[in-house]
């Protein structure tokens, strides 16, 4: 699994921990759950996700967690030292200290059209992205006017990280939404995967 080597990169570490940051209504509690499913797919047998609960209205900025490892885990606080950031609105990059303690050389996952030195982002770590946002509207993931890029962005983290395959994210969808949800869901996970734009670490 290609994750391998991208932790090797970064130290070895037996334990991965994932940031997601969205807005409320966007999913990303869901995609830190489903991510966590897929993972024990792909062969870790740690994994835990948790929601961060605040302003919960619609629009309103939310995080999630995810963590996973190849041993038990026992620790289920928020993580405040990712080594991936999943970033469901681009906007958030602006207004919400997203990267904080993002570890050096990790990912930072971006739903954005644009290429990733353009984001600006000059810390020494990965940048990829890919437009989710469009990816959604295409397949029709769209719920009370909001284009639902969760499941697309699975996608994309699998792409840079290699921590999960797309196969995984297939059984863990299928395994939680009907037949045609499922499919629309991994068709927007499969393209948004397909459209990933990388800059390595800097």
């Amino acid at each position: 699994m290609r994750a391998m080597s991208f932790f090797a990169d970064m130290g070895g570490n037996d334990l991965y921990e994932i940031r997601w940051h969205g807005r409320g209504g966007q999913g990303a509690i869901t995609s830190a759950q489903c991510l966590a499913q897929a993972a024990y797919l792909a062969g870790f047998r740690g994994v835990t996700s948790a929601p961060s609960f605040g302003a919960e209205r619609r629009g309103a900025p939310v995080t999630a967690s995810t963590r996973l490892s190849h041993e038990p885990i026992r620790m289920f606080s928020q993580v405040e030292y990712p080594d991936v950031v999943v970033v469901l609105d681009e906007t958030l990059l602006e207004c919400a200290d997203t990267s904080a303690g993002l570890k050096e050389g990790g990912w930072i996952v971006v739903n954005s059209p644009r290429e990733p030195d353009a984001l600006a982002l000059k810390a020494p770590f990965a940048v990829a992205t890919a437009d989710a946002t469009a990816i959604a509207r295409e397949v029709g993931l769209i719920v009370a006017g909001t284009e639902m890029v969760n499941t697309a962005m699975l996608g994309v983290l699998a792409r840079a990280t290699g921590l999960v395959e797309l196969e995984h994210i297939r059984a863990t969808l299928a395994a939680n939404f009907p037949v045609n949800v499922a499919e629309k869901n991994f068709e927007a996970a499969r393209l948004a995967y397909e459209g990933t734009k990388q800059r390595t670490r800097r």
